[in-house]
């Protein structure tokens, strides 16, 4: 009896043990974004996505599970041809995705070797019909023609080429830096003609400074020659009419002109200076024309001694009513810089006309004047001299 319990007690824990791997092969949980293939007796028998599926146990096994998510995987550096005989190392990424898992799984064998090869001799294609300078300016032209075979190619296999990205292109080193040595050179030229530039606009704003000063300069200096001019005539004015008051008498006045004649003798300008013999009687006439006595004290007339001794007249008894000096001093009254600077344009402008008129009647009258017969010289009277001679 205790041998017999004992292997019906075997019997029912090997039914046990059997129905649980049974029902573990029966059960069968798909996760989200995956899918598996069924096959039954090794044949195709159905494709299960994500949830809880049931499989006949020992007839039905699950062939592959497939990861229906976008993968990424890049390639290592491959040696590339370009049209100019160079060779440039290309790393690129593929983006793909399994949009069938039956025709991924029974379609071709391993579709991410296929893919690598693919993109490797489309790149070769594609690089070999450019030169270098398009390979590196290029990429998204690359781009799209490799994503373009890649997509036609692995459609029948169940998977969608979503994009394709060149991550580095890399050109020997002799060419690195051959290209360096260029943008060098190109930069220092964008830097010289930008050099170039600032400095013809430094020496144009320079030149335009240059002449604003030069013409303020200009315009300044004529205000001031003509305040000047205005201060000189006001001071000989006021001057002048100070002596006609003070009544200045041979003495003072003789005083000031020995006091005078140094300063003319000092000039630079002076070659020969001759001194009057008998400025005595000159300076009885100055004191007479200015003080308005005579040498015997009579007012209202100057004496000046002439050249043959006699006493020439003038009369000044008039000067002090007919010519007020202090009345002009009064009513004289300064112009400002802009107005004098006006009348001074407007009095050149007048002179340049008047001149260019008389030159042009003179060019006109020239032809009639030649043809009259030259007249006798004027007959010069006789002058006489400070010592009693005549000159013929």
């Amino acid at each position: 009896m205790a041998s017999a319990s004992t292997v019906s007690l075997v019997v029912l824990l090997l039914i046990a043990l059997f129905v649980v791997v049974t029902i573990a092969k029966a059960i069968r949980i798909v996760p989200q974004s995956n899918a598996i293939i069924v096959e039954r007796l090794g044949k195709f028998q159905a494709e299960f996505g994500a949830g809880l599926h049931l499989l006949v146990p020992f007839i039905d096994r699950v062939r592959t599970t497939v990861d229906l998510r976008e993968q990424v995987v890049s390639f290592p550096p491959q040696p590339v041809i370009t049209s100019d005989n160079l060779v440039v190392s290309i790393d690129s990424v593929i983006y793909y995705q399994v949009t069938d898992p039956k025709r991924a799984t029974y379609e071709i064998a391993n579709y991410l070797q296929a893919i690598e090869q693919l993109t490797v001799t489309t790149l070769r294609n594609v690089i070999g019909s450019m030169d270098l300078e398009q390979t590196l300016t290029s990429r998204d032209q690359i781009n799209g023609q490799l994503r373009g075979v890649l997509d036609q190619a692995t459609g029948r296999w169940g998977i969608r080429v979503s994009n394709v990205e060149l991550k580095s292109i890399d050109p020997p080193a002799s060419i690195q830096g051959a290209m360096e040595q260029q943008m060098r050179a190109e930069r220092d030229r964008r830097a010289a003609i930008l050099t170039a530039e600032g400095v013809k606009q430094s020496q144009i704003l320079t030149a335009e400074g240059d002449k604003q000063s030069a013409i303020l300069r200009a315009e300044g200096q004529a205000q001031s020659a003509i305040l000047k001019a205005q201060g000189e005539s006001r001071a000989i004015l006021q001057v002048f009419d100070a002596i006609h008051r003070g009544n200045a008498d041979p003495k003072l006045l003789a005083y000031q002109y020995l006091q005078t004649l140094p300063k003319i003798a000092n000039g630079n300008s002076s070659k020969m200076w001759i001194v009057p013999t008998e400025f005595t009687a000159a300076l009885d006439g100055i004191a007479g024309a200015l003080g308005g006595k005579d040498g015997s004290g009579a007012s209202g007339s100057g004496a000046f001694r002439g050249d043959d001794g006699e006493s020439v007249g003038v009369d000044l008894s008039g000067m002090d009513s007919g010519l007020d000096i202090a009345s002009d001093l009064a009513a004289t009254n300064l112009q400002t810089p802009e107005e004098a600077l006006a009348q001074a344009r407007g009095e050149a402008e007048s002179a340049t006309r008047e001149a260019s008129d008389e030159s042009a009647t003179a060019r006109g009258g020239r032809g009639g004047s030649q043809a009259q017969e030259p007249s006798a010289p004027p007959s010069i009277p006789p002058t006489r001299l400070a010592d009693g001679g005549q000159q013929g």
